[in-house]
């Protein structure tokens, strides 16, 4: 005790916030969600077709938000809990591991990427979507390549995996690129529209739900032959929770070996969605087809 009250404050409030970390990263979800009668589903605003809430409406819809509801019902089938209720957070880029770690949300529903570095902190689901960075540009912009963008500004989104991709294209082309962050998917698209950014880096499926449902949609187009890097999405929770890791997983699962996740996909992505009846017309990938062909936690 004597050598613990000699260590600098800093360090002893360090030491505190990781043991209540991983005290949360050890929550019985199962028992948490049975305690409490409520399931905590962390969502957006405005990633549509994965989770958005449409005008009008209050709880977000989406694709990523009907396979959570899918294991909001297999949770009820487990617990014997016919009367769940579910509520909802909107998380953003920056918050939303933080919350998923102290149990503020049980399920993250949207657009993350798994990747290797993540799972250091939080676990996902097979990925139910695979999506290809790269860029959105106005179509009077000049801009046709990466190298364009030299002395140019980029919109990114904070918190996100595209942020890490153009720095790390930005060191290996030894070009000057400067960044711009919106705090979401649309804050950072309106950096685009508005003209204070000349482009946009971002997920190629979300670029076209936004460009899609923008005022002037023809006014924008994507560098399809630029991809930076090819990202699966899942659906993440807390690490440490093998039962709970057994109803995601499986729900997941099923829901590809079925074949209903294609059913799913059809309905937001080939097919005209809320609130304005616009249609995506977002086929899916030989990369999304592999993903429900052999499910697959793998992280980039």
């Amino acid at each position: 005790m004597k050598r613990l009250a000699k260590l600098p404050l800093a360090l002893l409030l360090g030491a505190a916030l990781v043991s209540q970390i991983a005290s949360a990263q050890d929550i019985d979800t199962l028992r948490k969600i049975k305690d409490s009668g409520v399931i905590r589903i962390g969502s957006r605003d405005s990633s549509i077709p994965f989770s958005y809430v449409a005008k009008g409406g209050s709880d977000p819809i989406g694709f990523s938000n009907d396979i959570c509801l899918k294991i909001v019902e297999a949770v009820k089938a487990k617990l014997g809990l016919p009367a769940l209720r579910v509520e909802y957070t909107t998380l953003t880029s920056l918050n939303r591991m933080p919350l998923m770690q102290n149990g503020t949300v049980d399920l993250d529903c949207a657009t993350t990427t798994n990747s290797v570095a993540r799972q250091q902190l939080v676990a996902f689901a097979p990925s139910h979507f695979v999506a290809g960075i790269t860029v959105a540009v106005k179509k009077d912009s000049g801009i046709n390549s990466l190298a364009d963008l030299t002395g140019k500004t980029v919109a990114t989104v904070a918190g996100s995996t595209s942020i890490q991709l153009l720095r790390a294209y930005k060191r290996a082309e030894n070009v000057e690129v400067q960044e711009i962050t919106g705090k979401d998917t649309a804050d950072a698209f309106l950096l685009l529209a508005s003209g204070r950014a000349v482009a946009y880096v971002l997920d190629d499926v979300q670029l076209a739900g936004l460009i899609a449902t923008s005022p002037r949609p023809g006014d924008f187009r994507m560098l399809h032959d630029v991809v930076l890097r090819q990202e699966p999405y899942g659906i993440m929770y807390r690490k440490n929770d093998p039962a709970f890791q057994a109803v995601v997983d499986d729900t997941v699962t099923q829901l590809m070996k079925s074949g209903e996740i294609e059913r799913l996909y059809a309905r937001w992505f080939t097919q005209p969605i809320p609130p304005s009846n616009i249609n995506l017309n977002f086929p899916m990938t030989e990369g999304i087809r592999e993903a429900y062909r052999n499910p697959s936690k793998k992280g980039v």
